[in-house]
């Protein structure tokens, strides 16, 4: 069975139903008990920290998704670096809608701040290698979508989006398959018979599994997997350009660096979206 693929409008349309319908429930019973419902107000996002700011525009949609009536003033886009006491926007309108809504906001923009701060500080480690860095599908069910952008807004790129949009044949792939040429043939066979374009990448353990690749050929890039500096680098050679290459598997700020200047194309790190420290900011009455 083929599941449609979405729009990452329409994903993100459903994310900010799914947050408000989880934090609000059958009412904000706090606002609402002492908050009259025709009060005007106006609150300021506050950052409280140093970093990367994102998800300001991810706050509008927000906003204009539970109340259409509230307006935002910005300051400081997606991208700026950012310090303690910058205001990167106001809110005004409904005090309720405000205080429905600043939870999901903050949520959001504090992950995806910190994924955006992170993302800059390995992009800024390597910047005069030419090697790229990309993020992978560790992420939160659910936030994908933002927390990709939030790797593209820190200056990194995705890798891919899921399991739809590349064919990424890992050890588990290539073991059940039968091995690496059982395996690139009959992904080559699956995407002729279903008529697909589709970038192939195949995760190699060691050297003897680079070899095995580049005798059977067919594929656009291939994923050097905890592999040593000294095995990348000879890796590398090997290739010799012929193939993309790419660097991954618990990659650190500490070791990116030295996978960089073996010369390969790409870093993939897991870190950039699976335990990044939110960047600490608060939305305050005016």
């Amino acid at each position: 069975m083929e599941n449609k693929i979405k729009t990452p409008d329409e994903l993100i349309d459903e994310l900010i139903t799914l947050a408000l319908t989880e934090d609000i429930g059958d009412g904000d019973h706090t606002t609402l008990c002492c908050i009259p419902a025709d009060k005007q107000g106006q609150s300021k996002l506050l950052i409280k920290d140093e970093g990367i700011l994102a998800g300001v525009e991810m706050a509008k949609r927000i906003f204009a998704a539970f109340d259409p009536t509230l307006r935002v003033e910005v300051f400081l886009k997606d991208g700026a670096e950012v310090k303690a006491g910058d205001i990167a926007f106001t809110v005004e309108g409904k005090v309720q809608s405000i205080l429905q809504t600043e939870r999901t906001v903050l949520n959001v923009m504090q992950r995806m701040s910190g994924i955006a701060t992170t993302t800059r500080r390995y992009v800024k480690a390597i910047e005069d290698t030419g090697t790229v860095v990309l993020d992978t599908r560790k992420t939160t069910p659910g936030m994908r979508i933002l927390e990709k952008e939030a790797v593209r807004i820190g200056g990194g790129e995705n890798h891919r989006i899921g399991l739809y949009d590349m064919i990424l044949l890992k050890d588990n792939h290539v073991d059940f398959a039968g091995g690496i040429e059982n395996a690139i043939r009959r992904c080559h066979n699956y995407l002729k018979e279903k008529g697909k374009d589709l970038k192939i990448e195949i995760e190699v353990r060691n050297l003897q599994e680079v070899n095995e690749v580049l005798r059977v050929g067919d594929v656009d890039r291939i994923m050097l997997d905890n592999f040593s500096v000294r095995d990348t680098r000879e890796a590398v050679s090997l290739i010799d350009g012929r193939y993309e290459t790419e660097a991954s598997g618990g990659l650190t700020f500490e070791c990116v660096r030295s996978r960089a200047e073996c010369g390969v194309d790409f870093v993939s790190v897991g870190a950039l979206t699976h335990s990044v420290k939110s960047l600490d900011m608060s939305l305050k009455a005016i």
